[in-house]
């Protein structure tokens, strides 16, 4: 696996946003997998905050082309699953202190 482009395929996860809620999808814990093969091959495995969440492939979108742009990236895949559900505690410590600045109550 190649985890130089692992960490910066992580690190645009970090600028990809749920227009709903300010705190990027990493944060939120919507990310279960991350997979990238020697061959620049991503797969993100993830959630969304609800099943029913209407910005689910505008997210996946974004993912794909932001994670395009990097140089050696071949393809991206971008899977959804509810197993396990979402839950506030799978967001991070650093989301929860954002959160908390913007007023939300974690």
């Amino acid at each position: 696996m190649n985890n130089t482009l692992r960490e910066q395929v992580w690190e645009i996860l970090h600028d990809v946003y749920d227009p709903e809620i300010p705190l990027n999808i990493a944060d939120l814990g919507l990310i279960y997998d991350l997979q990238v093969s020697d061959q620049g091959e991503v797969y993100i495995l993830m959630t969304l905050t609800a099943p029913g969440c209407p910005v689910g492939d505008m997210i996946a979108d974004e993912i794909r082309d932001r994670v395009m742009s990097l140089p050696g990236v071949q393809d991206v895949q971008v899977e959804f699953t509810f197993d396990p559900l979402w839950s506030p505690e799978r967001i991070s410590e650093e989301g929860r202190e954002a959160l908390r600045a913007f007023g939300f109550p974690v």
